[in-house]
């Protein structure tokens, strides 16, 4: 079997699709399955990369690359001409990865990945840009895809809302696979935060972005601090997202300026060694379509707060406080609370290591080589008619 995968957002500064992309990817290639993998390192005209044309990534037995692009004008071109199905010679599966999906494929089955529908949602949590776009490919996969890989029970059911017509039986929930495959790897602290102690600080890893809820996680710990809590810092590890620009004039209103560290994007080592010696991780997110680093967390034994909301309470299981992400005044108890039991932080790591034990990696990989199989061996969901 010859499979086409979209690999446009696994580079250096990858995020949430792009990590899911390259776990279930290097998962995959573990198994060592037979196919044929070709590897799209640009995919569509929606998101583009230009140092992937370049890149390569991943070695292996069956593993090739496809046509290469250096501009974003020479990406839309290809992937939007009317010959891309013989273009890409004709492959048994395409997987789109970013959102983008292409026109109908008259043979190759179409597989999609729908990591959430937050877009339609809350028009305040990304640019109109990001919106317009997401629903865009969204709604062209659920005419033209054949088979949808949800991420979550909660976006399967969220997809299936938004796009009733579309037939459930071939949406199938595969969990994302984490990044991180040594849970015993120390890690190596983050340059310019040598004043953290470990065990002593407070960890919120994601994109800063209003769908993340960080601006409530720092009211939350002003709260905190108001009633008696020990200043701890606070570190946010992840890159600058949407609409943000005004977060740290909030910081220095709600007056934690000098408790805060933004780290910006880090690399993967320096993200471990954050949660292997956080004193708790918080994840106050408004919505997610699964939650990585609530996994991940779990993973490294880091004591989680996280939201009540969307996918979540899938992913962290009685393993972790849930709160309603809203609610300022539960969240500073909680850290309050936790801050001072270290009984309790020490069951929730070990609840948080067993309850990510059960997302395993080769189990996800399986599934989406079973998916693939099964696909290939299926008839096209919509027969298209399309002009020679």
């Amino acid at each position: 079997m010859r499979i086409g995968y979209d690999i446009s957002q696994a580079g250096r500064g990858k995020a949430g699709c792009g990590h899911f992309a390259h776990a279930m990817l290097a998962a995959m290639l573990d198994r060592r399955p037979g196919h044929h993998l070709t590897l799209y390192s640009s995919f569509g005209d929606f998101y583009f990369d230009p140092s992937m044309g370049l890149a390569r990534p991943y070695r292996g037995r069956n593993v090739g690359y496809g046509p290469r692009h250096f501009s974003r004008n020479s990406a839309a071109a290809f992937w939007n001409s009317p010959g891309l199905e013989q273009a890409l010679g004709n492959p048994d599966i395409v997987h789109a990865n970013n959102f983008w999906c292409p026109a109908p494929l008259a043979q190759s089955r179409l597989v999609y990945t729908c990591y959430d529908l937050g877009f339609t949602v809350d028009p305040g949590w990304t640019t109109e840009a990001n919106r317009v776009g997401c629903f865009q490919g969204m709604f062209r996969a659920a005419v033209a895809a054949d088979w949808i890989v949800a991420i979550s029970e909660a976006t399967r059911e969220h997809f299936l809302r938004t796009f009733p017509h579309f037939s459930a039986e071939r949406v199938r929930v595969i969990h994302p696979t984490s990044r991180f495959t040594d849970l015993s790897a120390q890690g190596r602290r983050p340059r310019g935060l040598d004043m953290l102690e470990q065990g002593n600080f407070l960890l919120s890893v994601g994109t800063i972005e209003p769908r993340k809820n960080h601006l409530g996680l720092a009211r939350a710990y002003a709260r905190y601090l108001a009633l008696g809590g020990k200043p701890r810092p606070v570190v946010f590890a992840g890159g600058r997202g949407w609409l943000m620009g005004e977060f740290a004039r909030e910081l220095s209103k709600l007056g934690i300026s000098g408790h805060v560290a933004m780290t910006g994007y880090l690399p993967d080592d320096e993200i471990a060694w954050l949660y292997r010696n956080c004193l708790a991780h918080l994840y106050p997110s408004f919505f997610e379509g699964f939650g990585l680093p609530v996994l991940e967390g779990m993973q490294f034994g880091a004591p989680t707060i996280c939201s009540n909301t969307t996918a979540l309470p899938e992913v962290a299981g009685e393993a972790t406080i849930l709160l309603a992400p809203e609610d300022t005044e539960a969240w500073a108890q909680a850290m309050l609370a936790l801050s001072n039991d270290a009984p309790k932080r020490q069951w929730m790591a070990a609840a948080g290591r067993a309850r990510a034990a059960q997302f395993n990696r080769q189990a996800s990989a399986a599934a989406m080589v079973s998916l693939y199989e099964e696909a290939a061996a299926a008839p096209k969901r919509v027969a298209h008619q399309i002009a020679a």
